[in-house]
């Protein structure tokens, strides 16, 4: 009996909590956030589905993929890495991690869920959420940031991605990824 007492008073305030800890945080205006900024973030996305160490793999298949010219139905998770420059031994900034599938059975297009983890300079430690349709084949892409933590808190953005480098046998790509971020 001792210990269904003393969890409920556990829950209760644990739940108190929770409510007051959630509206303090709706109270807040985006005044109380600071002033809004404007960063401009440029860096390479190496996507490598090759080789002994991949950094994409396929996750899912349908039966029908290869036989679709736009691959559709294939889905791949990610860990690729961001870099400074276009080149896999420059300077590592961060990670793109998530999942994309091709998802357009008109042309090659894919959709893209995934979180850029940086993990070097003034941003280490944050993040943007990358979420949106991309068009491979479209010379700029111009794909939406959904959000962010840390440095980019409540971001919203814009990413324009262009490939810089395409292995057509392999698949394996490098893009260069130019980036606009409003934040607090």
């Amino acid at each position: 009996m001792v210990f269904w007492a003393h969890l409920a008073l556990e829950f209760e305030r644990t739940l108190k909590l929770s409510v007051l800890g959630w509206s303090s945080l709706r109270a807040k205006s985006p005044l109380a956030l600071g002033k809004e900024k404007l960063t401009r973030l440029h860096f390479y996305f190496h996507d490598i589905v090759s080789g002994k160490k991949p950094t994409a793999i396929t996750i899912a298949q349908a039966s029908t993929t290869n036989q679709s010219s736009t691959l559709f139905d294939l889905l791949y998770m990610a860990d690729d890495p961001l870099t400074q420059g276009p080149e896999l031994t420059s300077k590592i900034v961060g990670r793109a991690q998530g999942l994309y599938g091709s998802a357009d059975q008109q042309q090659l297009g894919h959709i893209l869920a995934m979180s850029f983890g940086f993990t070097y300079g003034k941003y280490n430690g944050s993040t943007l959420s990358i979420f949106g349709r991309n068009p491979a084949l479209n010379l700029v892409r111009e794909m939406p940031i959904v959000g962010g933590t840390g440095a980019f808190r409540l971001a919203r953005a814009v990413a324009f991605a262009k490939t810089y480098w395409l292995n057509i046998t392999s698949g394996d790509v490098i893009v260069e990824y130019n980036v606009t971020v409003i934040h607090y």
